[in-house]
């Protein structure tokens, strides 16, 4: 029994709603007829696609593997049909990012992308998911962590990104041209949350301290970014996270001795093994360009 395009709507019409009720009112249907054909699909596929239970249906393991590509094979369809009526169909991309590099690359990308013959769409995750993203080609181009080499997935070193204390430029500390972590260890802390050194950090600057006072541990950047800014803390985050402050200078990087060189290595990742659209295409190499402007300040 062959698939039709109907029947990747009702697959999908009951994954959204629990219920093959539901669903067939959406697709004005009968309930019957949805339960009946959603048996046929699932001896098609030769797996269980829905838990059914008292108060409707689940989707099953299986179900949400095979969901992307339904929802990748109606976009074609889509675009395909409006091809056909002479509709130009815009390439879409989407980009995903950590959540806290998003304030730095999405806006930076798009401006630059602003009149390219593309619609982008940003969205946010973990490395991990961002990489699950890119395999399900949900998503085109991620930029994430450095992670270790994958099957499918072409990562390509953008950024070694420093570890770096930063001020507001109106904090007391602003201009001094050298410091030690223990100058600024009685001051207000909020260090950016940015792996498992960030507690290295923490527990130094707690026995730099004459007495005990809070130090608060934040994610993602823009919350620490927000503190700095708006209630006079310092903290320490990848330089990346905030370039365009230090550049605009609205924030300061302190001269601290002796902190540690820690980095985060940030990458950017696609699909490997696959032909590259022109449109993904012009998306990497204008990350390759941003790569190349936003450089790691000089101290």
């Amino acid at each position: 029994m062959s698939i039709t395009l109907d029947d990747l709507r009702l697959i999908q019409e009951v994954a959204t709603h629990g219920s093959f009720s539901k669903a067939a009112a959406s697709l004005r249907c009968s309930q019957p007829q949805v339960s009946m054909r959603v048996a046929q699909l699932e001896a098609t596929v030769g797996a269980i696609l829905f838990e059914r239970h008292r108060r409707g249906v689940r989707s099953t393991a299986a179900c949400e593997v095979l969901l992307p590509y339904l929802q990748r094979a109606q976009a074609q369809v889509e675009e395909g049909l409006l091809a056909v009526k002479g509709v130009s169909a815009i390439p879409k991309i989407t980009i995903g990012s950590l959540p806290s590099l998003a304030h730095t690359i999405f806006a930076s990308l798009l401006g630059k992308l602003a009149s390219a013959p593309m619609e982008i769409t940003c969205t946010t995750g973990h490395s991990n998911e961002v990489i699950r993203g890119i395999l399900e080609d949900t998503v085109q181009v991620g930029f994430i962590l450095d992670a270790p080499a994958m099957a499918g997935i072409q990562m390509e070193l953008l950024w070694n990104s420093p570890i770096i204390a930063v001020a507001a430029s109106t904090h007391p500390l602003a201009t001094r041209k050298t410091l030690s972590l223990a100058d600024i260890a009685a001051y207000r802390l909020a260090p950016q949350n940015w792996g498992d050194e960030c507690e290295v950090l923490l527990s130094t600057l707690r026995s730099l301290r004459s007495e005990p006072m809070p130090l608060h541990r934040v994610a993602p950047a823009n919350a620490a970014r927000a503190l700095v800014l708006e209630q006079g803390f310092i903290s320490f985050m990848p330089e990346m996270t905030v370039v365009r402050e230090l550049r605009l200078g609205s924030m300061v990087r302190l001269p601290v001795q002796d902190l540690p060189q820690w980095y985060w290595r940030i990458m950017m990742a696609w699909r490997a093994g696959k032909q590259i659209s022109p449109a993904k295409q012009q998306l990497l190499e204008t990350g390759r360009a941003l790569a190349r402007a936003l450089r790691p300040l000089p101290e």
